[in-house]
């Protein structure tokens, strides 16, 4: 029986994780700004991006716990192997501090509206 030699395929979910968690940082960051400038608007505004930024360090850690799993399995010869480990860890790791820094932020707007 011959088996063709299927190169592996990087995993989507992976790539998707890491972007996700990017993105995720990078409006955590846009929070803190938004927290730190103060003010009865910023405080919306930072919460309205609060939202966005948990939603995608969220979608980054699922994503990147599902590619984990997705690249761990063995898989027969004939099928697709998956690589990518080190995509999905920074994804996982990216999306939880956009997650905490998007909280950190709203605490933030939150104290400084307050106070």
């Amino acid at each position: 029986m011959v088996h063709l030699d299927v190169p592996p395929v990087t995993s989507g979910l992976a790539v998707g994780s890491l972007v996700a968690g990017i993105v995720s940082t990078l409006v955590a960051l846009l929070v803190i700004c938004v927290g730190a400038v103060g003010g009865v608007g910023g405080a919306w505004a930072a919460g309205a991006f609060t939202v966005l930024g948990i939603l995608a360090g969220a979608g980054a850690v699922v994503a990147g716990l599902l590619g984990m799993r997705q690249i761990r399995r063995p898989a027969a010869p004939p099928a697709v192997r998956f690589t990518g480990r080190g995509l999905a860890v920074a994804g996982v790791s990216c999306g939880g501090a956009g997650l905490l820094l998007s909280l950190l932020g709203l605490g933030l707007a939150l104290l400084l509206t307050l106070g």
